[in-house]
């Protein structure tokens, strides 16, 4: 009885605790948004920040030491990613030394024999945009063609690290 009686406490408190279902349909509410600030220009027209100038460079500026070191990531990346014939784990092991965790991640299922370079050859050549020191696009030449490197960094101390290696499109 005792046990009955727990029972049916158990089943009220749960009925009394759940929602009600609605069963009348409200009527619908259209509202007009209504901006809390006047929209700011592209760069192109104005400021983007009230009062405000477009910054000449987004955190970092480029100098030489920059470019050199992300050409030199770029090709030691590039030269460790075109080894076809290096056994699974220890292509993915050098190369992630290179990359972004992103990419490190993405590059673990690789299978390095399906890379069809097998080495680079000639300097890896750089397209600058002047205005975001935080990333570059290296072109490095290869035996199957020039793929195309994408280099990101964090900071102007930290190091370069590869984000995508794009294969030549032909």
């Amino acid at each position: 009885m005792k046990k009955s009686l727990a029972l049916i406490a158990v089943a009220l408190l749960c009925a009394a605790c759940a929602p009600a279902a609605n069963t009348t349909s409200a009527p619908a509410e259209t509202t007009t948004a209504t901006p809390s600030a006047p929209v700011s220009l592209s760069a192109d027209s104005g400021p983007q920040a009230p009062e405000g100038t477009v910054p000449a460079t987004i955190g970092i500026s480029w100098d030489q030491a920059s470019k050199d070191a992300a050409v030199d990531v770029a090709e030691k990346a590039m030269a460790d990613f075109a080894r076809p014939g290096v056994e699974e784990k220890q292509w993915a092991n050098d190369l992630a030394h290179w990359l972004t965790p992103q990419a490190t991640a993405d590059y673990s299922a690789v299978d390095p024999a399906n890379v069809p370079a097998t080495r680079v050859t000639g300097p890896a050549t750089l397209t600058v945009d002047e205005a975001n020191g935080y990333g570059v696009v290296a072109a490095v030449p290869t035996d199957a063609g020039t793929y195309t490197v994408q280099l990101l960094r964090t900071g102007p101390e930290a190091p370069w690290k590869v984000n995508r290696l794009t294969p030549p499109t032909s």
